[in-house]
């Protein structure tokens, strides 16, 4: 074989491996009956149940953070979230958690909070939290 052969052959198997694991990390949107189904991580859209409690309490434990969230279909469920309580969280207008379902609660690696901006009216704030 000619060295350019090879060179142009190791050139597509990195290309091919570049594309497979680009799939391989990619995770779909969906809601919390899809998760249950699921069992693979899912990003989950939905709204903050103000009504129900919050906990986050950082003298005893600084990395749990619980709350419940309506997902786009109607369907409310616990979240866990293994970090701090974002600052702000109350006021976020719509939330983006990334996670999988264990049990009948959903334990989120991210949230990405959207909230309206500070400055302007018309621009929405977005901040992502990851878990420690």
């Amino acid at each position: 074989m000619k060295k350019s052969h090879i060179i142009l052959l190791v050139i597509i198997a990195v290309a091919i491996g570049a594309i497979l694991s680009t799939f391989a990390d990619s995770s779909t949107y969906g809601n919390f009956d899809e998760a249950i189904e699921n069992g693979s991580e899912i990003h989950v859209v939905g709204k903050l149940v103000k009504s129900k409690e919050m906990t986050y309490d950082p003298v005893k434990d600084a990395n749990y953070f619980s709350f419940y969230l309506t997902d786009n279909k109607g369907k409310e469920c616990k979240v866990v979230f293994s970090g701090t309580k974002p600052q702000d969280f109350e006021r976020s207008e719509q939330i983006v958690i990334t996670g999988k379902m264990q049990g009948e609660e959903f334990h989120a690696d991210k949230i990405l909070m959207k909230c309206p901006s500070k400055y302007t009216n018309d621009k929405i704030e977005t901040k992502e939290f990851k878990a420690s």
